[in-house]
């Protein structure tokens, strides 16, 4: 029985124009892939980035297959043997799209990589007059030059890495032995050092007794595809475990934060002393471009000798780092107010505690000390956005005392501010994730905040302030989290 023609060698020719428009297409496709993926900023560190690279130059390779594939079908079937080519034969032209990129991954294309010839070949081994017949294209593939002939059936596990050599013996045996069809991979090493990837399909060509009387097969560099392959399976199991590390650290951060921060569930009353207590509540708001908590806090205290500490604060960055360091902060703030220490002097040695911790942070903090009896108002900042004081349906900023971020500078000095409240003042804490703008001299936010004067005043108890806030900045997409503290003094 003869055997069928090679692979690469089409018996038909389909009609030139439809396989010339399935070509544009392609080439108009990669063209358009390839652009994405030069533009994409791609971040190394970013497990996300590196798996939609991973994809896209997998993409890339399986149209540079197609692109050949086509071209060879334009091609033809050549008047020339393949088993005997002569040296003044037309070269075929190059139909195949531009070389993949294979570097991207580490390795420099090989010559000729897009090319179909480079990438599929065929052979036929005679098991009755022990001759091999292999076509051009298989030479290139093994790195062989053609004056060195084609390789026996018994030459051929020479090429092939030791670990890879049973999957070949066992795919010829099974063909010529049982007659069944060969599909399979394994790796060769060509003559030029380098490793490369064949997948080898096949099937026993029988004589007219119906014994095996020769072999052929196709053989096909599927290289870069698997390399382009193993990139997108690492880059997702990379993806995957870089998520699973992040809902980890969210799920901590977020049981750090719930276990330092106070659980309200509507309003405190504090400072009952005096004629003047005060009803206070607040809020977190969560940054919507992040799924990692962030270190701001709020918090109200009663303290030993009647008066009431309220304090709201903002370390930077995300995670159980932050929230581990706001709770250390927050603990600090917490002890030092308790045992008397003044607004002005807290922001001092918290500033030293910055300086000396573990992990290093910026921070901004407010610490306001009321005293209910003198109905008095001490606080002190550090680069912390300043109150607002809500009166008689209008509101203002109170002017800001001195003081610089925590862990900006050594021993820095903080200055204090007394403000005096009325019955029926409203006050409005609030971290700079609340009112931030485009640039630092944008105060729309704080203008906007400004603007619910009327409702804050008639608003029934501090809980009610709160829900006029949360509802005017709480559906935003706001860049950080943030936190929103609302102090109404008693009549």
């Amino acid at each position: 029985m003869p055997s069928p023609l090679f692979a690469d060698r089409p018996a038909q020719q389909p009609e030139p124009g439809a396989v010339d428009a399935l070509i544009s297409q392609t080439a108009r496709l990669r063209g358009e892939l390839v652009a994405v993926r030069q533009d994409a900023v791609v971040n190394d560190d970013d497990p996300r980035q590196r798996w939609q690279r991973a994809l896209c130059d997998l993409a890339v390779h399986q149209l540079d297959d197609l692109g050949a594939q086509l071209g060879q079908l334009r091609a033809g079937v050549p008047e020339q043997s393949v088993s005997e080519p002569s040296l003044d034969a037309e070269p075929v032209i190059d139909t195949a799209l531009p070389v993949a990129p294979g570097t991207a991954y580490g390795e420099s294309t090989p010559a000729r990589t897009g090319s179909l010839l480079s990438r599929v070949g065929s052979a036929e081994w005679n098991l009755l007059t022990d001759e091999a017949s292999w076509s051009e294209e298989l030479f290139h593939i093994f790195g062989r030059t053609r004056e060195s002939g084609p390789m026996s059936l018994d030459e051929m596990p020479t090429m092939v890495l030791a670990d890879d050599q049973p999957v070949l013996q066992s795919m010829v045996t099974d063909c010529l032995i049982d007659g069944k069809p060969i599909d399979g991979e394994f790796r060769i090493v060509r003559t030029d050092g380098r490793v490369r990837t064949v997948h080898m399909t096949g099937e026993p060509v029988l004589d007219a007794d119906g014994c095996t009387a020769s072999m052929w097969a196709v053989i096909r560099d599927v290289s870069e595809l698997r390399r382009s392959e193993r990139a997108v399976r690492e880059s997702r199991d990379s993806l995957e475990r870089s998520r699973h590390i992040e809902q980890t650290e969210r799920r901590v951060a977020v049981e750090l934060q719930e276990a330092v921060l106070p659980p309200w569930r509507g309003s405190l009353r504090f400072a009952h002393d005096g004629p003047a207590p005060l009803d206070v509540a607040a809020h977190y708001l969560p940054a919507a471009s992040t799924g990692l908590i962030g270190g701001d806090w709020y918090d109200a205290l009663a303290l030993p000798d009647g008066d009431a500490l309220l304090t709201v604060g903002d370390l930077t960055g995300h995670g159980v780092a932050a929230t581990s360091s706001m709770a250390m902060l927050l603990g600090a703030l917490r002890g030092m107010a308790v045992a008397g220490i003044r607004p002005a002097a807290l922001m001092g040695h918290l500033n030293e505690l910055l300086e000396t911790s573990v992990q290093p942070a910026l921070g901004s903090a407010m610490c306001c000390r009321y005293d209910p009896v003198a109905q008095t108002l001490t606080w002190a900042q550090a680069g912390h956005p300043a109150p607002l004081l809500f009166r008689d349906g209008t509101g203002h900023v109170l002017r800001r005392p001195e003081g610089v971020l925590l862990g900006a500078t050594t021993r820095a000095v903080y200055g204090e501010a007394e403000t005096r409240l009325l019955p029926g003042d409203l006050l409005v804490l609030h971290t700079d994730g609340l009112t931030r703008g485009s640039g630092a001299g944008d105060d729309t936010g704080a203008r906007r905040l400004l603007g619910l004067g009327p409702r804050l005043s008639g608003a029934r108890d501090a809980q009610d302030g709160v829900r006029a806030v949360v509802e005017e900045f709480g559906e935003e997409r706001r860049e950080d989290d943030a936190c929103v503290m609302v102090v109404r003094v008693g009549r």
